[in-house]
């Protein structure tokens, strides 16, 4: 059948519409890996009553920004999904999607420029997460789009290139059988200088304390650039999916520098993964604020904080996973009080004493939520930065906090994760007075 693409939305795929039927306007369906405009030949994949999935046949009428994708795994692999648009056009495909979510959503329209801050579209990426398997014969890789069957990759364009080498290396020690075959996940954690491994790696459910360190060393040894390496075994008591950690060879952590400050980054602790834009995003965030109290919620290791830090009497920093509280008590400088909490915890207790001048949230792909939000609107504080990675969630707390009389003063898309739908977007918030 034949398509025309009329936008792409958040998550990769274009949208077009079925031949429309007696009640009127066609069902809508989603194709990946297209681009605004095109006319395509597909087949339909899947049909649900509100919508339908199909995949391209044929590009009949290629889009002028379509492009040769560089990775010969690309549309096979499921982590990229914008390699056949020129790096330019993804941004603009970014900053419609951001923009269209805001409307939909939050009927927000921007008032002020859209700021653009591109990164490099290649080997931006200090971390990658690899699937292991050793029947019925090694492979390393990541999942097959849309599947959680294993692809084999031996090179990745968008990563580092230490870690294209550690790579290169696992295939090495893989194929001669020098890898543990309890091995079932290894993740490659590269510092900002892009010349030593932080490595996790994750094992099968029988693996033991005695028999874990073992493997630690082996993998290792095959990692020559690795300050460590972490060994997890996970979901071993029912089926939870936390992670118990067994073994440390070397060292449990890297010291991450930025511009401004080094971090120490311990395993399982979360860091910002595109390494070419660290100190951008922080100077957006953080560093032309300035009064007595700074709050940052959500604040990992302490990136934000301790910019925050240079130009605030106090900062409060609140984190509540365990192992990146750490590592911020650890980072923080004298004024940078470290709380270990989670954001709504702290608020609920906490936040009726503060008066701070700026807060600072960086949450996850779920977003502030409700409780939040509300807590956010009664605390008060005169601006609000808000780091976002999905823009649904990010359209919808928009929503409670602009209704708070709250205004976007300025808005950004830093971009984090080229080839990818993922948007990473700031938004300045200024209070009415």
């Amino acid at each position: 059948m034949l398509l025309t693409i009329e936008k792409l939305v958040y998550g990769g795929d274009g949208l077009a519409r079925l031949p429309a039927n007696e009640h009127g306007r066609g069902k809508a369906v989603f194709v990946p890996f297209v681009l605004q405009g095109e006319k395509i030949e597909a087949s339909l994949i899947e049909e649900k009553r509100g919508f339908a999935r199909a995949r391209t046949e044929e590009v009949l009428q290629p889009s002028s920004y379509r492009v040769a994708p560089q990775c010969p795994y690309f549309q096979s692999c499921g982590g990229c999904h914008y390699q056949h648009a020129s790096y330019e056009h993804q941004l603009d495909i970014k900053a419609a999607i951001l923009k269209e979510n805001l409307h939909r959503i939050a009927k927000i329209e921007l008032d002020s420029e859209l700021l653009i801050h591109p990164s490099p579209p290649w080997t931006y990426r200090n971390r990658a997460r690899l699937k292991v398997q050793a029947e019925p014969e090694f492979a390393l890789g990541y999942y097959q789009f849309n599947s959680h069957q294993l692809l084999p990759i031996e090179h990745c364009p968008i990563s580092s290139q230490l870690i294209n080498r550690a790579i290169a290396d696992l295939w090495q020690a893989g194929r001669a059988g020098n890898l543990p075959r309890e091995i079932q996940e290894i993740e490659l954690f590269a510092n900002a200088e892009d010349e030593q491994l932080l490595v996790n790696v994750e094992g099968a459910r029988e693996i033991t304390s005695e028999t874990a360190p073992a493997i630690a060393e082996t993998v290792k040894r095959v990692l020559s650039q690795a300050a460590g390496v972490v060994f997890f075994r996970r979901g071993i008591r029912g089926d939870n999916a936390e992670l118990e950690q067994l073994a440390i060879c070397g060292a449990p952590q890297l010291v991450y520098n930025t511009r401004f400050h080094s971090f120490r980054v311990s395993a399982g602790a979360f860091f910002q993964v595109n390494r070419y834009l660290t100190d951008e995003l922080t100077n957006i965030v953080a560093r032309k604020h300035s009064g007595d109290l700074a709050l940052d919620l959500y604040a990992g290791v302490g990136l934000f904080s301790l910019a925050l830090s240079a130009n605030f009497a106090q900062v409060i920093a609140v984190e509540s996973s365990p192992t990146a509280y750490s590592d911020l008590l650890y980072n923080a400088k004298p004024n940078v009080g470290a709380v270990h909490a989670s954001s709504d915890q702290f608020l609920r207790e906490k936040g009726r004493k503060l008066r701070p001048d700026l807060v600072v949230v960086d949450p996850p792909r779920s977003g502030l939520g409700e409780v939040v939000v509300r807590s956010l609107r009664e605390l008060g504080a005169s601006q609000i930065t808000y780091v976002s990675c999905d823009p649904a969630t990010l359209s919808r707390d928009l929503a409670g906090l602009l209704k708070a009389g709250y205004h976007i003063q300025r808005a950004h898309v830093v971009d984090l994760f080229p080839q990818t739908f993922h948007i990473e977007s700031v938004f300045e918030l200024v209070r009415s007075t």
